[in-house]
């Protein structure tokens, strides 16, 4: 089943899907050489809105959680990649320890630890789970919804190593996207591999400069392609130095909403698209969707403001630092839910995904928030292998293949920004 976009089958998105197919050699050959070149992080997922004029991801998680909604169909891939991923970074690799988020009592998070844990044992490892929860003092098992378990453990920090008691892992798997720091527990561990690395986290990652490296990829592969890169970029802008918990830089932050409004709006006319542009304005660092607002006009953004901190999401969520970003609609539905496809990485290989459905939200409005629904249907059939001669629009592969190539260009776009960021990276004079 593809899901239906309430846009004609005729659309612009299926000009540009009919030119990716037509351009798959030159794609896949693209990619190789980017990853002759880089080093994909370890896994990541991306969420991407398809506007029938326009297909753009919007967020790029490199500590994707959400495993649990991946289909035992897609298992196979995900071991294969997770198979490759540890062989290329340590073959000689048998312990690995995954270090979760600390939310010992969010079952449906642990069902997603779970799964971690289950295609890492069928690649082939010992899989143990340390919690940094300073909580965990002892062995804790929790029982999950679907018959499974998690055991999380203390973990026991060495002088320069981190395991288990009776376990030593010579490989570190983070599941836990370091938004409130990074804990002195995770730093100078010199003998073993930390996956992703530590300034993957939010601590110091942020949108505005993965954005800013997404632009960069959009403009080279809308040149091979032969496309306005603007198809496939959300524009973005990046304001600092507010503190929207006291309204203080409400006029900068406007200025900034303007200025994006107005160039959408101009791309709009040029493409002919009747739509009311709209700009999404978020925390420039990771908040799993708290204090994402949708701006329809600026007239409006002090009103919208005053919501998000009268929901308790307050001037700490919103932060000092947001991105403005072109708001993409999304034009999916699936039970008549307006739905979001999310792309799973690992390494660089596309491994599955869902759609993330939400009943109650409109197709301008951020998807990632409580009452949320997964629906892991659509990648039933595999990601990688479109189905040549099918028309766009009506084959599930052809259309999963194309998100699969926007979610790897935005996994490119990470791989620079890690790069960029990297405390220990070699300086060549």
């Amino acid at each position: 089943m593809v899901p239906h976009l309430v846009t004609a089958l005729t659309g612009p998105i299926n000009e540009l899907e009919q030119r990716v197919l037509d351009s798959m050699p030159a794609i896949e050959r693209w990619f190789r050489l980017e990853w002759m070149e880089h080093t994909p992080p370890f896994y990541s997922s991306v969420d991407i809105r398809n506007a029938g004029f326009k297909l753009a991801p919007v967020d790029t998680n490199l500590y994707p959680g959400g495993w649990n909604n991946l289909t035992d169909e897609m298992l196979p891939l995900a071991v294969q990649a997770a198979q490759a991923a540890i062989e290329k970074i340590c073959p000689e690799a048998r312990n690995l320890l995954v270090v979760p988020e600390n939310h010992s009592s969010n079952t449906f998070y642990l069902a997603n630890v779970a799964q971690l844990v289950r295609i890492f044992q069928m690649a082939g490892l010992n899989v143990r789970v340390g919690s940094i929860d300073p909580a965990i003092k002892s062995p804790k098992k929790i029982e999950l919804p679907h018959g499974e378990s998690v055991c999380l453990e203390p973990v026991v920090r060495g002088r320069r190593r981190l395991g288990l008691k009776n376990f030593d892992p010579c490989t570190i798997l983070l599941n836990n996207d370091l938004s409130a720091g990074v804990p002195g527990i995770l730093e100078d561990l010199h003998e073993q591999y930390l996956l992703p690395p530590l300034h993957a986290g939010w601590s110091v990652r942020r949108k505005s400069k993965h954005f800013r490296s997404y632009e960069e990829v959009s403009k080279r592969f809308g040149k091979l392609l032969g496309i306005d890169p603007w198809l496939i970029n959300p524009m973005s802008s990046h304001a600092e130095g507010l503190d929207l918990s006291t309204g203080s830089g409400l006029d900068l932050l406007a200025s900034h909403c303007d200025q994006l409004l107005t160039k959408v709006r101009r791309k709009y006319k040029e493409y002919g698209i009747n739509e009311k542009p709209f700009v999404i304005v978020k925390p420039d660092n990771g908040t799993n969707g708290v204090g994402v607002m949708t701006v329809r006009d600026v007239k409006d953004l002090e009103a919208v403001v005053k919501k998000c901190r009268s929901n308790g999401k307050g001037g700490t969520a919103l932060g000092s630092e947001i991105i403005v970003q072109e708001g993409v609609l999304t034009r999916e539905r699936v039970h008549d839910g307006v739905a979001e496809p999310v792309v799973y990485m690992m390494d660089r290989y596309v491994v599955g995904g869902f759609y993330r459905v939400h009943a109650e939200r409109s197709i301008d409005e951020n998807l990632d928030s409580p009452g949320a629904s997964f629906v892991p249907l659509a990648f039933s059939e595999s990601a990688h292998l479109p189905q040549p001669g099918a028309k766009p629009g009506a084959s599930a592969p052809n259309r999963f293949y194309m998100y699969g190539v926007i979610g790897r260009l935005a996994m490119v776009a990470a791989s620079y920004e890690l790069e960029a960021t990297d405390p220990d990276a070699e300086v060549y004079e």
